[in-house]
C-alpha cells in the first residue's frame, strides 16, 4: 500500500492553471446540485422527503461536492514546463473510487424510505431499521473514497507525463 505525502498536495495544486480551479468549483456545484434536488436537500416540487435531513446532511455534500470537483479537475490537462502535458490521460482505478465516492454519498444523505431500491430491497420498516443507521457509515465511506482518489491524482500526476502530440500538418 502505498502512502501519500500530504507535503506534497499543497505544491501541486499549486501549480494548477485557472482552467482546473474554474473545473473544480463547477463539477462541485453541478455535484451538490445533482445530489441535493433528488434527496430533497434542496426542496423543489419535484421532489419530497417523508423522513427530514439529518444535521449531518449538508456538510457531508458540501464535503462531497468539494472533492468531486477537486478529483475531476485532476482530468483537465495541465501543460508542464518540458512541453509535455500531465493530467487528463488514460482512466485508472482512482477514478472508480471517485465515482463510487459520489454515487455512495447520495445514499448516506437520501431519505432512507424515499429510496426506491432500498424500499424494494428492505421494505419501509426494514428502510428505517436496518439502513437509516448505516447512512453516517456511508457518508464516510463516500468521503474516504473521493479524499483517497483525489490525493492519489493530485500527488502523483507529474510522475508519468505524458509526451506532447503535435498536429499532422
Amino acid at each position: 500500500m502505498m502512502r501519500i505525502k500530504y507535503q506534497e498536495l499543497i505544491p501541486a495544486l499549486a501549480q494548477w492553471p485557472a482552467r482546473r480551479w474554474l473545473t473544480a468549483a463547477a463539477a462541485a456545484v453541478l455535484t451538490y446540485l445533482v445530489v441535493a434536488v433528488p434527496t430533497d436537500l434542496i426542496d423543489t416540487p419535484f421532489f419530497s422527503r417523508e423522513v427530514p435531513p439529518t444535521w449531518w446532511s449538508f456538510p457531508v455534500l458540501g464535503v462531497t461536492a468539494i472533492l468531486t470537483g477537486l478529483l475531476v479537475a485532476t482530468y483537465v490537462a495541465r501543460e508542464s514546463t518540458r512541453g509535455e502535458e500531465t493530467g487528463g490521460a488514460g482512466s485508472d482505478n482512482k477514478a472508480r473510487f471517485g465515482a463510487a465516492g459520489a454515487i455512495v454519498s447520495f445514499f448516506a444523505v437520501g431519505c432512507p424510505v424515499c429510496n426506491k431500491l432500498v424500499l424494494l430491497a428492505l421494505g419501509t420498516s426494514g428502510a428505517m431499521q436496518y439502513f437509516e443507521p448505516i447512512q453516517p457509515l456511508l457518508a464516510g465511506l463516500s468521503i474516504a473514497l473521493l479524499l483517497w482518489a483525489f490525493l492519489k491524482r493530485a500527488t502523483s500526476e507529474d510522475r508519468c507525463p505524458v509526451p506532447r502530440v503535435q498536429a499532422a500538418r
